[in-house]
């Protein structure tokens, strides 16, 4: 991509990941002989595009520092107690000399395509709009608590990725006011999307999963075996 645009990665990796039922943060859990975390980071450095990675992690973090050297441009800064505040955390820490762009990834995502990466950013620039990555919902959705109450069409509906591609000062704005306001954040879009702005859609591949459970890690060890087969083939 041939853009004079300059462009952060951050990464919040502060969380706990209990669902996965284990005694390290899911980041630092290994998969095909390297945590996630490391995966994920190597993978955004291979972005030439990036000025800087800024990993948020929480300040009694006891393993990130113990993680081989990937990239001269990866920083540690402080994580907060949500997703949110990492984020927010991050940008903030970008503010004496903010980049034009942010890229923000989940920790857990360590299968994301480069070229998905790319396209996504070519295309939120080209159309000056902020954008993330997403699939088309293939199963049917039911509504329902205990029941099946409805049936809901499928035609509109995405299933939200990482990365989201934002402005930085859209998004730390927009971050900011919402978090002021009590909204609840689920993730960079639904902050753009609550001081109601555009929110680009760019079709990503659906094996680039969040690792969240400990069926979703026997998962990504065969979809990363699969992605390492089609790279050399």
């Amino acid at each position: 991509m041939n853009t004079k645009q300059t462009i952060t990665a951050i990464v919040p990796a502060a969380g706990v990941g209990s669902r996965m039922q284990h005694s390290a943060p899911k980041q630092y859990i290994e998969l095909a002989g390297k945590t996630i975390l490391e995966h994920t980071l190597s993978k955004l450095a291979e972005l030439n595009e990036l000025n800087t990675i800024r990993v948020a992690v929480s300040d009694d973090d006891g393993y990130f520092a113990d993680l081989p050297h990937i990239d001269k441009r990866i920083e540690r800064v402080s994580g907060g107690k949500e997703r949110a505040d990492s984020v927010l955390n991050a940008l903030l820490s970008l503010a004496d000399n903010p980049p034009d762009w942010v890229l923000v990834h989940d920790a857990a995502r360590p299968l994301v395509c480069l070229a998905d990466i790319q396209r996504l950013m070519t295309e939120c620039i080209a159309a000056n709009e902020g954008g993330i990555l997403a699939s088309k919902v293939k199963d049917t959705i039911k509504r329902g608590h205990t029941h099946s109450e409805q049936t809901v069409p499928r035609d509109d509906l995405w299933q939200a990725l990482t990365p989201q591609f934002f402005p930085y000062q859209a998004l730390t704005d927009a971050l900011s006011s919402a978090l002021k306001n009590g909204v609840t954040i689920t993730d960079e879009a639904s902050a753009i999307e609550w001081v109601k702005q555009p929110v680009k859609l760019v079709a990503g591949r659906s094996d680039n999963i969040k690792i969240t459970t400990p069926e979703d890690l026997d998962l990504a060890a065969f979809l990363l075996q699969k992605q390492q087969n089609e790279s050399t083939s």
